[in-house]
């Protein structure tokens, strides 16, 4: 690729690549994917992006009302998220076509745990990297930290699900 998408990427980006909507579409930014300039080469992407916890979001007054945080779950599907912006760089010109003919499905989580809360006007730092490629299975390192403390981790599972017009999108057909 000649050129490489300029970062962060705002929501507005980001929704032109994952499929979700408010309330559920939970990371704010993409700070930086740092992908090898090799396209076949899958292993160590590293996409970082940071959701802000606001007290206005639908959870946060009904769970644990005298101590509003954020359900470990939405952490959870907020790593997910993250991880699943992997392939932005290969496809970022070509997001129409992309869209038509890739699936990205959540497959499982390892090792989850959750280190200390996230409450309202925490910023949440989101890692993901990819640790390892098995067919359409990919594995992901994730971790959250909220001011330099590790909150949360988890290995991600998922299906990266590609017909062969997206396969030859990106190089790997």
């Amino acid at each position: 690729m000649s050129e490489t998408p300029q970062y962060p990427l705002g929501v507005e980006r980001i929704q032109e690549y994952l499929p979700h909507r408010a309330p559920f579409l939970l990371i704010d930014r993409v700070i930086s994917i740092q992908a090898p300039s090799d396209p076949s080469v899958k292993v160590g992407i590293e996409v970082r992006a940071r959701k802000n916890a606001t007290f206005n979001e639908p959870h946060m007054p009904g769970h644990f009302p005298q101590r509003a945080l954020t359900p470990g779950v939405l952490i959870l599907e907020t790593m997910a998220q993250t991880a699943s912006m992997t392939l932005y760089p290969y496809v970022w010109r070509n997001l129409d076509v992309f869209r038509r003919s890739f699936l990205c499905i959540f497959a499982g989580a390892n090792d989850l745990r959750f280190r200390k809360p996230v409450i309202p006007g925490d910023t949440m730092e989101i890692r993901s990297v990819v640790s390892k490629v098995k067919g359409s299975l990919w594995v992901f390192g994730c971790e959250v930290q909220v001011d330099g403390q590790r909150v949360a981790e988890a290995e991600i599972l998922a299906n990266l699900l590609l017909n062969d017009e997206a396969k030859a999108l990106i190089g790997w057909a």
